[in-house]
């Protein structure tokens, strides 16, 4: 979509410039009329006169007759009206770009205000509910506009595909079946009351599933009705077919892909063959996973996993349905799977063990929650608050391990857990870009929830008790940018003395965005404190892992003499959102700083070396592809043992990063990572 810079075109030289490109633009025909007059009728009335084309181009079907003189509509819909200047622009941006004089002249009249949108994150001051002045009416008809995968975009659909790559993307894509989205993906139907709560959930939950990009809901009033209302969901799918695979020769390969979107379905396929003929143990590896995602109107997800790789064999088959929405009372999982694994075991006195283990496993939770302090005000300044409770059965039976004893084998025990939580969760979301995305809309969760859970762990070496308590809260701070914090705080307890237990502190932090001349950036921090609280003897966490910044809780490299039971992890990072973009893919130049201390309980945390990594790089990211970000980096490390390169480059994917939500699910053991 396209505007002028300044609302009014009240300079005489502006005036010269529009004229100007018009004469250079050859015979374009005039669908809009550039004025103060138009900016004062738009004020007015903001779909007075809108022609039918205009509608019609965004899905929303209208008669010959049809007139929308009448129609008063709020902020969200004023945005069609923008439709129809877009069509005159885009026409005329592509004639101008045919010579150069003409292109320098369109720059430095025109700006791309999609772009903008993204680049200044203007999304996330749409904080008023749409939706709310049309609370009560009745839904009548609900249409459904499905966008081409590439060019188009939720708050402009009448942009085009780039390059005929992304033409061709398009076509060849196959898109989410109208009846799945109508079936599986809305939270209302025809018939229903307006709620506009459920209309804003519902826009969340399809942008944060694996195969929209971006989402957006309208409504619209049904002319000659004061009781009935209209809905258009628009969607704008992801590319859903991702290869992979690669190739060391003939006798060392992999082939294989992962579909999020099988025909269109929202069935998601991910299949893999790799063979190496030189390996004794096993040549050919084979793994495959297919899920059914929001079966009917159930939100029920059906899963099933086969691995047989060379040190792990795995078949799973899962159901579940978590809490989806604030207001979803019932979630709930099944989950039965058998697993061989040699489990790759470095002991304290740094020997390193394969220890070969085979059990079933079975896991099955229910929760219910009830709302809570319902004001309509208060849900929709302070979020909405809900009471959760939850009960949940595991179950490991072991057919091989180690001979168990107290000294020698406390991990792999027959044992049957069960668990009781009961928890608050207050909760709301505030629209953001240029987050953890490339410019995609990003539901910022904002809101606390507490947890407490306590239950018994049946044993072979003896009954225990657990219990655990978890913190959380989350909210942007005026002029200062995003603060969440997490308290965890759990353990066993046998024979009046706890074991087993850790002691869990993080804190993860984004500035606002900042605006630059080379494009937007945002400074993040992180940081993690665990203290593990009489583990078993061969227990431990790791200061290794690939990778860097917000996507790691480790220095970036991996070395086996990173371990301990004590650890304290801290990263910065910036992250440039360039305006650059190759092929379809945004770049993003990144500088981080990741610091570790880690040790067992025999030393003090903070008498231990620091370790350190520093590095520079940069990332690409299509949004539109199912790809996960790549990024090529160039990293220091000046002090970790065993290390005798201290320069180091990598090429490697980097996967997107979820928002801790407040969201109360299954009652879990607090994990030791």
């Amino acid at each position: 979509m396209y505007q002028l810079y300044s609302n009014e075109c009240k300079s005489v030289v502006h005036q010269f410039l529009v004229w100007l490109l018009f004469l250079f633009g050859c015979s374009l025909p005039v669908v809009a009329q550039v004025d103060t007059t138009q900016q004062t009728r738009r004020e007015q009335d903001p779909l007075k006169n809108v022609h039918v084309d205009t509608l019609r181009h965004i899905g929303i079907p209208v008669g010959p007759t049809d007139s929308l003189t009448a129609i008063h509509l709020t902020a969200q819909t004023d945005s069609i009206l923008m439709h129809r200047d877009s069509v005159f622009y885009s026409r005329l941006k592509t004639s101008m770009y045919k010579h150069r004089l003409t292109r320098q002249l369109y720059d430095a009249v025109f700006r791309d205000v999609y772009n903008s949108r993204i680049q200044t994150g203007e999304v996330s001051q749409i904080e008023v509910n749409p939706f709310k002045i049309f609370e009560g009416r009745i839904i009548g008809d609900i249409y459904i506009r499905r966008l081409g995968v590439f060019g188009q975009t939720v708050y402009d659909t009448l942009r085009k595909p780039g390059n005929w790559i992304e033409r061709v993307g398009s076509r060849v894509h196959t898109n989410t079946r109208e009846h799945v989205i109508r079936n599986s993906y809305l939270l209302f139907q025809q018939g229903d009351a307006l709620n506009p709560t459920v209309l804003r959930d519902n826009e969340r939950l399809l942008r944060t599933t694996s195969i929209f990009h971006d989402a957006r809901i309208l409504v619209l009033p049904r002319p000659g009705s004061k009781q009935f209302v209209d809905v258009y969901v628009i969607t704008q799918d992801v590319w859903s077919l991702l290869p992979n695979g690669g190739f060391g020769g003939f006798t060392n390969f992999s082939v294989g892909f992962d579909q999020v979107n099988f025909r269109g379905l929202g069935h998601q396929l991910f299949a893999q063959f790799a063979y190496s003929g030189t390996d004794p143990r096993q040549k050919a590896e084979y793994q495959a996973r297919y899920k059914v995602p929001f079966i009917g109107k159930t939100f029920l997800t059906a899963e099933a996993d086969m691995l047989y790789l060379r040190d792990l064999k795995q078949v799973a088959v899962k159901l579940y349905r978590p809490f989806l929405t604030p207001d979803t009372k019932y979630a709930g999982s099944i989950e039965l799977n058998h697993t061989q694994v040699n489990n790759r075991l470095v002991t304290r006195n740094d020997s390193v063990l394969l220890v070969p283990v085979s059990y079933n496993y079975s896991d099955v939770w229910i929760g219910r929650s009830f709302r809570l302090f319902y004001k309509q005000r208060d849900t929709e300044e302070k979020g909405r608050s809900r009471l959760v409770i939850a009960l949940r059965n595991t179950n490991y039976e072991y057919f091989k391990r180690p001979s168990v004893t107290a000294d020698t084998n406390q991990i792999y025990q027959d044992s049957r857990t069960t668990l009781f939580s009961v928890g608050f969760s207050r909760r709301k979301y505030t629209r953001d870009v240029l987050i953890y995305g490339f410019g995609r809309t990003e539901d910022v969760p904002i809101g606390e929830s507490v947890a407490a859970t306590v239950g018994f762990d049946n044993a072979e070496l003896g009954q225990r008790f657990y219990a655990g308590l978890n913190f959380s809260q989350g909210k942007y701070v005026r002029h200062l940018g995003y603060l969440y914090g997490l308290v965890s705080l759990g353990g066993y307890v046998q024979n009046h003395k706890i074991e087993q237990g850790v002691l869990s502190l993080e804190s993860n932090y984004f500035s606002p965005l900042m605006k630059t001349k080379w494009g937007n950036m945002r400074h993040f921090f992180n940081t993690r404190y665990t203290v593990g609280i009489d583990r078993f003897d061969n227990e431990y966490i790791s200061l290794s892992s690939t990778g860097s910044g917000v996507n790691t809780d480790g220095i970036g490299l991996n070395s086996d003499a990173l371990r301990g039971t004590n650890r304290w992890f801290i990263n910065y990072e910036n992250v440039l959102f360039s305006r650059l973009s190759l092929i379809g893919f945004r770049v993003a130049f990144v500088t981080f700083v990741n610091l570790g201390l880690i040790n067992f309980p025999d030393k003090t945390l903070l008498s231990g070396p620091l370790y350190q990594g520093y590095g520079i790089g940069f990332r690409l990211r299509n949004e539109n592809l199912t790809f996960t970000s790549f990024q090529i980096r160039l990293a220091y490390y000046p002090n970790i043992p065993g290390n005798t390169l201290p320069f180091r480059t990598a090429f490697e994917g980097v996967p997107t990063l979820r928002f801790r939500d407040f969201d109360l699910s299954a009652p879990q053991i607090i994990p030791y990572r």
